[in-house]
């Protein structure tokens, strides 16, 4: 159960960075794979305080869920 939460949480604070990086007119995929990748933050606008959030989800975590969810659909 508490991992199912963690999912649901990691997934609604992803969907927030994606919105703020849509806002100030980032392509969202492009900027949170370059994260992804890099672990670099910079990829990852402050506005709405998006970079915060990002560098709180555990990129290991992150990168098996949307592995498991793009092969699950």
């Amino acid at each position: 159960m508490a991992n199912e939460l963690d999912s649901i949480q990691m997934k609604n604070t992803l969907k927030e960075i994606y919105d703020a990086l849509c806002e100030k007119g980032y392509d969202p995929a492009r900027q949170i794979a370059g994260y992804i990748l890099s672990e670099d933050p910079v990829y990852i606008t402050d506005w709405k305080n998006a970079r915060g959030k990002i560098v709180k989800i555990d990129r290991d975590k992150l990168l098996i869920e949307l592995i498991n969810n793009y092969l699950n659909d």
